[in-house]
């Protein structure tokens, strides 16, 4: 018998997203984020009560502002005080760590799902899932984009509208499209 499709997503195999198992567990996503986004402030509270009970955990006074949107969220896991502000999307196919009061800008958007790099592939839906771990005290500046496999290391800032394409150290900041290094002044 072979693996499911969510197995393999799990395992860190080439999937198919394109899948009965998997287009459910989006669907109780999308209802999730839909109450998250849709519910007045003083009622939703840090995280609306559907998406907090569907992410993997969220910390002590992690907060996750409106609108919102992630692929399942079970695989998102929020460290205590870690904020994530307006029109944050994260593509969750693979776990997603974000540390201890870690800030994310508005827009930010964090993709572990990986396409496959040949149209028949992508064409049958294929994708590998790779993880996505932002350590503590970190700042994702607004519309900073972070591909699936990344690590950002302890009190790292991520400028403005970069694309962190590779890993980035403890202390370390950095900008452009690829992100590269930059001194801090």
């Amino acid at each position: 018998m072979s693996a499911s499709e969510r197995t393999k997503m799990i395992a860190g195999e080439w999937y198919t997203c394109i899948d009965d198992e998997l287009e459910a567990l989006r669907v109780i996503a999308r209802d999730a984020v839909f109450e998250h986004n849709s519910l007045p402030p003083r009622q939703r509270g840090n995280i609306s009560p559907a998406l907090l009970a569907l992410l993997g955990n969220a910390g002590e006074g992690a907060r996750i502002e409106a609108p919102f949107h992630c692929a399942y969220g079970f695989n998102i896991h929020l460290g205590a005080g870690a904020f994530l502000n307006a029109g944050c999307t994260i593509l969750d196919t693979a776990p997603v760590r974000i540390g201890n009061r870690t800030l994310l800008g508005p827009n930010v958007q964090i993709y572990c799902a990986e396409h496959h790099k040949e149209a028949a592939g992508r064409q049958a839906g294929l994708e590998i899932a790779r993880p996505v771990t932002i350590g503590d005290s970190a700042w994702i500046g607004g519309s900073a984009i972070i591909l699936g496999g990344i690590s950002i290391g302890d009190g790292a800032i991520v400028g403005a509208g970069a694309v962190v394409t590779r890993d980035v150290p403890d202390n370390t900041t950095v900008v452009g499209n690829p992100a590269r290094a930059v001194k801090r002044g």
